[in-house]
């Protein structure tokens, strides 16, 4: 944290949150727009489709391998310097992605991508979020800049999708690198104060980390993460391949054909843009429940849900009408899990150290996502069709419905002093 400012903001909106904002909506609005640029690189360089898709399971992998590490550099040298090492990264990544030839070559720019998403991402943007926003406010604020995150995803594609249209892929990477270079400039707002109670252990990081990834609860929050990712990156990467092959045209007289969607790969980009825009209701409702109710408690019932979902539209005929109300149900869900879970390790384990005790959480949702991804191609391949692929994803949502159950919610130093009766 940023030494020099020890101010205390009594609001909820205050600079620090309107700076995360930005940063981490710029940050997912890129992220989101990657399998946009599948078929213009594979068209151009005769690549098979895999090849691109291994770099973005590789972005998911480093973006989670990156998360505790930028949060560590955070808690070491300030929250303001590992973000804008995070953009380093990120503006490299793209900047060099745009003179890549080979498969190889993408694959190994897109680790450095990875890292610019951990230190402009969740990790660090919502554990800087939470030590600013008073303590009756701060599961909303981590709602708050979580659907920024959704709002990146719904702009993002669409700017992407217009900017091919004028330009070849290179450029609109160029153009991209420059958006996180000017998102960078809301640094200037990120002054975050000291808590007033400080929640956490005066210990060092090193102590605390030891002591946190022995506790069960940890353990088991680790675990519960790992179906998030599976889902969101499946769905994200195989969705509208999916709908297109299980869909037929749109019939002329359905109410989809007169929106203007005619065609199932068009209905594949309205669902993604469905579960989006449906994502931000859903986080915001998801932190502000985090106020009032048991964080665990709710976890277990939105992967519950998500479970069912899936299931019943799995076991029902796909059809248009089914893809939207799909859509619209996972896409209330979508990254209700991330306001919860932060916000449950911040009230177990302290303010501290959150940006590196959720980024080794978090290792474990990318871990999922890069699972989702490539185990979707895969299967694929061998079965033709995502129907185990999907029943994977529902096995390991309904375990982490269940592992939630058992987490001690209550903060860890007041369940050091009943442990030793002090």
């Amino acid at each position: 944290m940023d030494k020099a400012f020890t101010g205390t903001y009594a609001r909820m909106i205050n600079p620090v949150l309107i700076a995360g904002c930005i940063i981490i909506l710029v940050s997912f609005a890129v992220r989101a727009s990657f399998g946009l640029f599948q078929l213009p690189i594979a068209l151009e360089f005769a690549w098979p489709r895999e090849s691109f898709s291994l770099a973005i399971a590789i972005q998911n992998l480093f973006w989670g391998i990156g998360q505790p590490i930028f949060g560590a550099l955070a808690e070491r040298f300030g929250d303001r310097k590992a973000i804008l090492g995070g953009g380093a990264f990120y503006v490299t990544g793209l900047v060099l992605s745009a003179f890549a030839i080979t498969p190889g070559q993408h694959q190994l720019l897109e680790m450095l991508v990875g890292f610019g998403i951990a230190g402009t991402g969740f990790g660090v943007i919502l554990a800087v979020v939470g030590r600013a926003a008073p303590d009756k406010h701060r599961s909303m604020a981590l709602g708050i800049a979580t659907a920024a995150g959704s709002a990146g995803q719904i702009v993002g594609p669409p700017v992407a999708n217009a900017l091919l249209s004028q330009m070849p892929w290179q450029s609109v990477f160029i153009v991209f690198a420059g958006f996180i270079l000017l998102s960078m400039l809301a640094l200037l707002l990120m002054r975050a104060p000291k808590p007033q109670q400080p929640t956490g252990s005066e210990e060092p990081m090193g102590v605390v980390i030891k002591r946190a990834v022995k506790d069960p609860s940890f353990v088991l929050i680790f675990i519960g993460f790992f179906s998030c990712g599976y889902q969101l990156a499946f769905i994200t990467a195989h969705f509208p391949a999916f709908i297109t092959e299980m869909c037929g045209p749109i019939a002329p007289d359905s109410l989809l054909y007169t929106l203007g969607v005619t065609s199932a790969s068009g209905l594949g980009a309205i669902s993604i843009a469905l579960i989006g825009f449906f994502n931000i209701g859903g986080t915001l409702f998801a932190g502000w429940l985090g106020n009032r109710y048991s964080r665990k408690y709710l976890l277990a019932v939105i992967y519950l849900l998500r479970t069912l979902v899936s299931a019943a539209f799995i076991m029902t005929p796909i059809t248009p009408e089914t893809v939207v109300l799909f859509s619209v149900s996972m896409g209330s869900l979508w990254l209700a899990t991330v306001p919860l879970t932060s916000g449950l390790v911040a009230h177990i384990y302290g303010l501290k150290y959150m940006g590196t005790l959720y980024g080794l959480v978090f290792f474990s949702h990318q871990l999922g996502g890069f699972l989702g991804v490539w185990l979707g191609g895969a299967l694929y391949d061998i079965y033709n069709n995502y129907t185990l692929v999907w029943w994977v994803g529902v096995g390991v949502g309904a375990l982490s419905a269940v592992i939630h159950l058992p987490v001690k919610e209550y903060p860890w130093a007041q369940r050091r002093i009943i442990a030793t009766g002090a």
